[in-house]
């Protein structure tokens, strides 16, 4: 079953429905014209207790988010945004969002990297984030919970302008992003979100039987900080050294080894 507004992106949603849906029973693909944030929108269902799996593509975007609450500047045709909601039980949920990037930069492009915890990166500026949340479905550690992963790839390469308009007044002047033409010349987003779902689909669902480890070594091979020098949020610095099983970020300091999460810090290149 598909649900589809009928524009540009419409032959390659149902592309998508039809690679995915033997995968995951129930599976639904919806395409919007224009939503406040994919994200958002998934989260509400899941609070409802939609339990479904569905991918819900928005052409325009008008609130995206991003990690740490940051906005994410969507025009259609220029970027692809998308987020993907299903059930989970995996036995932990450490390094998720890092297995999604390594499905998602493997699928872009060889040149496509991972700038821990969930950047996409092509040549050392941002081409895309992926925003992890999840939703508790009912009581108990077996109870399955609603996981939506959300994605914003830039197609075109966002101009300056559009960059500024979402930097606080107190921040850094942000790198200028890339954009996915730059290496895909004349690849569109609906193209793209054909070739990137149904690999992410099963990476996911590899994720949830195996864990992150047996995605290790596939994000090593894309890991943008390895042997770099980075900045954490409480002012240290270090030496980046890869992640270790969960997922965390392993840094040597002059304090010795440091592990550090997500959900304590953000990182980045000194």
């Amino acid at each position: 079953m598909m649900v589809a507004h009928h524009g540009s992106l419409t032959r390659h949603v149902e592309a998508v429905w039809q690679a995915v849906a033997p995968e995951l029973p129930g599976f639904t693909v919806e395409l919007l014209s224009s939503v406040d944030s994919t994200n958002s929108e998934l989260m509400r269902r899941a609070r409802a207790g939609q339990q479904e799996p569905v991918l819900l593509v928005a052409e325009v975007q008008t609130a995206g988010r991003g990690r740490l609450g940051k906005g994410w500047h969507s025009q259609a045709g220029k970027s692809l945004t998308f987020s993907l909601a299903l059930p989970l039980t995996p036995s932990s949920w450490s390094g998720l969002s890092l297995a999604v990037g390594v499905s998602l930069a493997e699928s872009l492009h060889p040149d496509v990297m991972l700038k821990w915890p969930n950047d996409l990166w092509l040549h050392q500026r941002k081409l895309g984030g992926i925003l992890v949340e999840t939703a508790s479905q009912g009581e108990g550690p077996d109870r399955p919970r609603s996981v939506v992963i959300g994605v914003g790839i830039n197609i075109a390469r966002p101009d300056a302008a559009a960059v500024l308009a979402l930097t606080s007044p107190d921040s850094a002047t942000p790198m200028a992003p890339a954009g996915l033409s730059e290496v895909c010349v004349g690849q569109t987003a609906g193209e793209t979100l054909e070739q990137v779902v149904p690999a992410l689909v099963r990476d996911i669902l590899r994720f949830q039987a195996e864990g992150f480890g047996v995605f290790a070594s596939r994000f090593a091979a894309r890991d943008a900080l390895l042997q770099q020098r980075v900045t954490l949020s409480d002012g240290s610095w270090g030496l980046a050294e890869g992640v270790d099983v969960t997922g965390a970020l392993r840094v040597k300091t002059d304090a010795g080894w440091r592990a550090v999460s997500s959900a304590e810090v953000s990182v980045r290149p000194c």
